[in-house]
Order: C-alpha cells, then sequence, then structure tokens
C-alpha cells in the first residue's frame, strides 16, 4: 500500500483538483491507498473540502492542526500516521503531477528514497519565477558547504520513501517549516540511505505559499539543522 500525504493550508481552490487527479490515476494505476490530508487552520474554506473529501472517499481521511505550524510539521504528522510500505508527500498545486508516481515506483525497489528534481537535465521545468532561481542557488551553496552532498535539487515536493524508512527519518526531524526537506535528506544520508533524484515535469502554480521572506527562512533553518547536528540533537 501506498501512502500519499498532502499538506494543505489555504488550499480550498487547489485542492479538488488535487486530489481528483490523483483519485482517478490511482483507480486506474489499481494501486492499493491511503491520502491523508493534513489540514493547518486556514483562512479559507479548506477544512469544509478535506471533510468532504473523507467523507466521500474510505480512501481519504485527514488530520486538523488548530493553528498554523508549518509544512514540515504537517508533513512529519502525515508520515507518523501513515501506514502503507510506501510514502510520497505531494504538494496541493501539483506543480509536479500525480502521474510522476509512475516513473518513481520502479525506481524505489533498488533505493530507499527516490525525489523528483527540477535540475535534472531531463526535467521539463516550467514558468519558475527569477526570485526562487537567485535565492535557491544561494541556498545550494550553502548547503553543499554545510550539510548534503550531491543532491542538486532538495526542495522539489514529491517525494517517495520506503514506509519505514520515511516514519523513521520524521520521527527524528524537528524543522516545522520549508526547511524540513534539508534536514529529513541530511539525515538520511547520514544513515547512509540510498537516494535518487529523478527528472520531473514541474509547472509553477499561482498562489504559492513561498515569499522572498520565506526563503530567507529557510536559509535561517539550514543553519539550525547544522547546530542541531553538533549539539547531538538527531540521536544518529
Amino acid at each position: 500500500m501506498i501512502s500519499i500525504i498532502i499538506p494543505a493550508y489555504n488550499e480550498e481552490k487547489r485542492l479538488p483538483e488535487a486530489l481528483n487527479r490523483m483519485l482517478n490515476y490511482l483507480k486506474k494505476r489499481k494501486l492499493r491507498n491511503e491520502i491523508i490530508i493534513v489540514a493547518d487552520k486556514s483562512k479559507d474554506r479548506t477544512l469544509e473540502v478535506v471533510k468532504y473529501y473523507s467523507k466521500r472517499y474510505k480512501n481519504i481521511r485527514y488530520i486538523y492542526n488548530p493553528k498554523k505550524q508549518g509544512k514540515g510539521y504537517a508533513i512529519k504528522k502525515g508520515v507518523l500516521a501513515s501506514k502503507g510500505s510506501l510514502v510520497l508527500f505531494a504538494d496541493a498545486d501539483t506543480s509536479t503531477p500525480i502521474t510522476e508516481l509512475g516513473n518513481f515506483m520502479p525506481q524505489i525497489k533498488g533505493y530507499d528514497i527516490v525525489i523528483g528534481s527540477r535540475e535534472h537535465k531531463d526535467s521539463i521545468v516550467k514558468n519558475k519565477l527569477i526570485s526562487r532561481v537567485v535565492l535557491g542557488n544561494l541556498g545550494n551553496i550553502l548547503l553543499r558547504l554545510l550539510l548534503i552532498k550531491r543532491i542538486k535539487d532538495t526542495q522539489c515536493g514529491f517525494k517517495l520513501f520506503k514506509g519505514n524508512i520515511a516514519r523513521e527519518l520524521f520521527s527524528l526531524s524537528r524543522i516545522k517549516g520549508f526547511g524540513f526537506d534539508f534536514e529529513i535528506i541530511f539525515l538520511a544520508q547520514k544513515k547512509k540511505y540510498k537516494i535518487r533524484e529523478m527528472p520531473v515535469s514541474w509547472t509553477y502554480c499561482d498562489g504559492t505559499k513561498v515569499t522572498w521572506q520565506s526563503h530567507f527562512g529557510t536559509l535561517r533553518e539550514l543553519f539550525e539543522i547544522k547546530l542541531n547536528h553538533l549539539l547531538g540533537k538527531y540521536r544518529i
């Protein structure tokens, strides 16, 4: 069984399309699945949408956070509640379509983690923002200096794990914001898990939660991860 984790904050408009695409794809592929939506308290009707889908479909359930905690916190809760032998987390904006899962599934047999990479030479990337390119390049330089080796794109919101490994890594995680991707890959490399970067089709979608301010917050979390490691907080 595959568990799909979707963080949802102010996703009233985009979530129905994402769920409909996933449900159709999973039915067509005949994949036994559970979809876990982790909904932070939102300013729109996200919770009502989540409740509607969880009542209509037996394979969909949700976790509600009564206040906004951050993407890393949301995905951690979803992963730790999962039961699948495989765990995928995917963004509600469908920047990376669920159909990419068909390319990831054969690869996970020989790897522990398969991650989407917009920097892969075979990826198709559309409408990427200049601000993301500039700040992303700065972040990648710091990443290679401080934390992570060889990985070209840590932040693509489409990652597939063997289930027991996902639950182990997220049980160790401490970062609540967007920097959780750094942390999880850092922990995976420390534990010598095999990671495969895969090309993806990726399109920027309106309504992104990533702002200039959140970029700088994520860079701050990078240093927090390094400090956590030096202080022995990860129990590796």
